[in-house]
């Protein structure tokens, strides 16, 4: 056999390891979703497993071993869909790596939901149905059962189209979509209902309107400064204190319940000590990092930097302590009815089921997550640190304010709004500036109206989903809740 022939079957074996190289590589890839589904059922059943050793023992232990499953599949979409409030701005603004920002919100909320989540929660999602009008516990339990299944399945789909929307409201929509089929309309709570109503708007427009109030202090008392990193050194440790004063008022009122029980007057002394502590933490170190920056506008994105981490940690930290209720809490009311035989409106959560909760959150979040970190973080409007700073800010305050005003807000609306709101401002400002431009120098080219749209700051395309999955997600959980109940009672019943 000659070189010739020796160096075409080299080819040949060359490139059919080449075809199965590309073969491999397209199976990984294929194959790729199916990791992050088959972990996501792994725990699913393993939630499950956890719930038959505690239940084992009792006849009706396959109810609580099938809520448990659902408790733990609520638990994986909230992760999904609703972390990436907190998180996305942070990524968006590189102020963190979609690694780290996943890393740092699994830590802290998993603390949150175990260290500081309520002990006692309003399983009938607070008053939305009045149990007592159900006839018997088992129609008490399949109307819970309902609301945690059409209540995921909900935040499954949204997330899946790339829509953030409010789980607590997915959660209130499904539980009275469940107690209208079991009692009727009379079992319902309307004042409650509508004042939820009420949140849809005054959630997102507070927020926004907060978050485009503080970039518009920034951008006058620190961007538009001549010597802008001695206005930063001013201006930063005040912006830090203040951050840290809406945290600390926020997590006494939101992550404390656990341990004591803290009015709103309280709180705000708390937030006004910590906000002292901040500032005076934040002078020194912020004097000290401005040392030999540029005086531009792109080397005050440093200096925003580490706060802006910090919030999205102590956001993830009070999600975690907040809305783990949504996954766990009718579940918890299930166990609460097989256990003792009765319902109430207010339960204790067993150990076990927080963690389902704490755990669940943390896998959506690592498996599902990074999809709607990017679009709330990017794909909405482009952040810097400054703008998401504000958005974060924002969510602290509009909380603190809606529980002062006692409007019942989510944080998800809150959030999204915020981001909405520092975008419409740079449209507006834009705008205005464009306007003063053009009156200044008549000569100067005028841009046509096709021109103008191309340049909105805001995708209105995203802008049109997000508002439209909000209006329609306690009617769409509501209605599937209905079906799933009468279904589940047809079934078994």
């Amino acid at each position: 056999m000659n070189d010739g022939d020796n160096n075409n079957q080299w080819k040949t074996l060359d490139k059919d390891l080449n075809r199965i190289s590309q073969f491999e590589y397209a199976t990984q890839y294929v194959s790729r979703p199916l990791v992050g589904l088959g972990v996501a059922l792994a725990f699913i059943v393993i939630a499950a497993l956890g719930a038959g050793v505690f239940f084992g023992q009792t006849p009706t232990s396959f109810v609580v071993i099938m809520a448990a499953a659902f408790g733990a599949y609520m638990a994986i979409n909230i992760g999904a869909n609703d972390v990436a409030n907190n998180m996305g701005p942070a990524v968006g603004a590189n102020a963190l790596t979609m690694g780290g920002a996943i890393v740092i919100a699994a830590l802290f909320e998993s603390a949150g939901a175990l260290l500081a989540g309520g002990d006692v929660v309003s399983t009938i999602s607070k008053g939305i149905i009045d149990p007592t009008g159900m006839t018997e516990g088992r129609i008490f339990i399949w109307a819970m059962m309902a609301a945690l299944i059409s209540s995921a399945l909900w935040v499954n789909l949204a997330t899946w189209v790339g829509a953030p929307v409010s789980t607590t409201h997915s959660v209130v929509g499904g539980v009275m979509g469940a107690g209208i089929a079991a009692a009727g309309f009379a079992a319902v709570n309307w004042p409650t209902m509508g004042k939820i109503a009420a949140s849809w708007v005054i959630s997102p427009v507070l927020g926004g309107v907060v978050a485009a109030a503080f970039l518009a202090f920034i951008k006058a008392k620190i961007i538009y400064q001549d010597d802008k990193i001695a206005a930063a050194k001013r201006w930063v440790p005040v912006l830090i204190g203040i951050m840290a004063a809406a945290f600390g008022a926020y997590l006494s009122i939101k992550g404390l319940k656990r341990i004591i029980k803290i009015d709103l007057g309280t709180a705000l002394l708390i937030g006004a000590a910590a906000g002292a502590i901040g500032y005076a933490i934040a002078a020194p170190l912020v004097a000290k990092q401005a040392q030999g920056l540029e005086n531009r506008t792109k080397s005050l994105k440093v200096l925003f930097a580490l706060p802006l981490i910090f919030s999205a940690a102590l956001l993830s930290f009070a999600h975690g302590a907040n809305d783990v209720a949504n996954a766990v809490g009718p579940l918890a009311a299930i166990v609460h009815a097989e256990q003792f035989g009765d319902f109430a409106a207010k339960v204790s959560i067993p150990m076990w089921v927080m963690v389902i909760g704490a755990f669940g959150i943390s896998f959506g979040l690592v498996l599902f997550g990074p999809k709607l970190i990017r679009m709330v973080g990017s794909q909405i409007t482009k952040l810097n640190p400054m703008r998401a700073y504000c958005v974060a800010l924002s969510a602290a305050i509009t909380v603190i304010v809606a529980s002062w005003l006692g409007l019942p807000v989510s944080s998800t609306h809150i959030a999204v709004g915020g981001v909405f709101g520092v975008g419409f401002y740079r449209e507006a400002h834009m705008e205005r500036r464009l306007r003063k431009s053009a009156a200044s120098r008549p000569e100067a080219k005028r841009i046509a109206p096709e021109e103008r749209r191309r340049r909105k700051l805001v995708r209105r395309s995203h802008f049109m989903t997000i508002v439209a999955a909000w209006v329609i997600t306690v009617p769409a959980a509501a209605l599937m809740s209905a079906v799933i109940f009468h279904l589940l009672n047809a079934i078994v019943g």
